[in-house]
């Protein structure tokens, strides 16, 4: 039997969920850069409708016949093979669905559009009571979704599993454990130096010169702008229709200028991976994330945040690039930054001063944000935390881990998208991939000596090939941690994440 004959309407059927899924994602990037406000009730009827058509189509019995047929095509082909792991994903996602009621997807989409409408409110107004009720709505489902799923020991457990399969609340308490033990020493001998000059960082910086300059990193870092677009939102993100359609946006914020610089490069990672993704895998289950029900070609969250934490750490945030890269920079601000060297641009936004918001925290400091917020998810999904308290208990952990007063709801509790949008179980993700990206570079250094000599020079395309080759192409082929086995020797590890932020900060 060939099995490429009996996977073809198999595939059928999945491009079909996949091209309901993109335009679920069409209506979701225009309700975030430019629906108006008043569309958000109708915006998120139409956006739970296509997602109920796409579960559907997935469940329909076409579907499970065409399965069914592949399944016994396959069954000689080595467990990697391409074409197993196709078969392999669908029929998970077929047993995730039918365990959960069709109504339930249905609410938890319709909710998701109004609930971040609601969410930009509150933060304008820094008034969490506007955004509460919406929050409490979106916890009540998640559990639902959780008992749905199932779990043993922790109802965030199923939630996690979303998003990065194989995380459990005990397993990110082991590695945020680790963590914390190797990151507190080094931040605490880094705030001990000296504090570097950052006054000009907070000029006046015009959004077009912004704009302009983030366009030419996204290219400078390879993203192709001939199969992706920036836009402006009120809190960063990626979508792709496709790799030939991969949007990034970011935010300009006038008086602070690392916001869209780093914001874009983080963002130009996300899309560089789904750029690269197999053209052979398009609209088929390896591009596709059949069980979270979006059109996406990235293995899991965190390996997808370890290519954007990757590209803003490791490449943007580095001192060879602002060497190379600040007069271009100056050349859109000449007189906010005429007075600025490369080194002292580079010194400033590595700054190690612990604030109040994730998105511009510095490299040691980052992680502390996302354990806190872990805390908070599993305490909201457990019951142990009423919605009502949350701000209070969001203001004592930041005094606890960094030692501030949360001025306003809009600097703390309201500052990030992801309740608002019911991704409850995806912040550990952001230092998974933290964690993951070291990995990943100690491991390409060691094989390629030329690499750094490329980087210094500015050139990002071998960099770029690596990384499409080992990790981009696969799309949701290889699981996360069997791809780290491929291509770094072993399991998520934390050692080589310590070592980079100990030879970097020690600077």
């Amino acid at each position: 039997m060939n099995p490429q004959a009996s996977l073809s309407a198999l595939n059928e059927r999945v491009a079909a969920v996949n091209d309901v899924l993109n335009a679920t994602s069409i209506l979701t990037w225009d309700s975030r850069t430019m629906m108006p406000p008043g569309g958000a009730e109708t915006r998120g009827h139409q956006i739970a409708t296509l997602t109920r058509l796409a579960r559907d189509l997935l469940l329909s019995s076409e579907t499970e016949t065409a399965l069914d047929a592949a399944e016994r095509a396959v069954e000689a082909l080595p467990q990697d093979a391409a074409e197993r792991r196709m078969v392999t994903q669908t029929r998970l996602a077929l047993e995730h669905h039918r365990r959960v009621p069709a109504s339930l997807i249905q609410e938890r989409a319709a909710l998701r559009t109004v609930a971040h409408s609601a969410w930009i409110e509150a933060r304008a107004k820094s008034e969490f009571s506007i955004f509460a009720p919406y929050l409490a709505k979106t916890v009540e489902l998640s559990r639902s979704y959780a008992d749905c799923i199932g779990w043993s020991e922790h109802p965030y457990d199923a939630m996690v599993s979303i998003y990065e399969p194989g995380e459990t609340a005990a397993s990110l308490i082991r590695l945020f454990s680790t963590l914390r033990s190797g990151l507190l020493p080094i931040l605490a001998a880094a705030r001990a130096k000296p504090a570097p000059r950052s006054d000009f960082l907070f000029r006046d910086f015009p959004e077009e010169g912004q704009r302009a300059f983030g366009l030419s990193l996204a290219e400078k870092l390879g993203y192709d702008l001939q199969r992706g677009r920036l836009d402006t939102t009120v809190h960063p993100f990626e979508v792709s229709f496709t790799r030939n359609d991969v949007r990034i946006t970011t935010r300009y914020s006038r008086n602070y200028l690392p916001a869209s610089i780093f914001g874009t490069a983080h963002e130009t990672g996300h899309g560089l991976y789904e750029q690269g993704v197999d053209p052979a895998y398009t609209r088929t289950t390896l591009a596709t994330d059949l069980v979270g029900l979006y059109a996406v070609g990235g293995t899991s969250f965190g390996a997808h945040e370890s290519q954007s934490r990757l590209w803003e750490n490791h490449i943007a945030r580095s001192r060879t690039f602002w060497q190379l890269h600040f007069p271009d920079l100056q050349r859109y601000f000449p007189d906010q930054l005429g007075d600025v060297s490369p080194e002292e641009f580079y010194r400033a936004v590595t700054r190690v001063e612990p604030g109040f918001i994730r998105v511009e925290a510095d490299e040691l400091t980052y992680d502390l944000h996302i354990m806190l917020r872990v805390d908070i998810e599993c305490a909201l999904m457990d019951g142990s935390l009423p919605v009502r308290d949350l701000p209070a208990a969001w203001n004592a952990a930041i005094k606890r881990d960094l030692d501030l007063d949360v001025p306003n709801d809009a600097r703390g509790v309201l500052q990030d998208v992801h309740w608002s949008t019911g991704y409850i179980g995806s912040f550990p993700t952001y230092t998974i991939g933290n964690v993951m990206a070291a990995q990943v570079m100690e491991t390409l250094r060691q094989q390629d000596s030329s690499l750094d000599a490329a980087i210094e020079a500015g050139d990002y395309s071998g960099l770029a090939e690596a990384l499409c080759s080992r990790i981009w192409q696969h799309g949701r082929r290889f699981m996360r941690d069997e791809l780290l086995e491929r291509e770094t020797g072993r399991r998520l590890d934390p050692a080589p994440y310590l070592a980079y932020l100990e030879a970097k900060y020690a600077q």
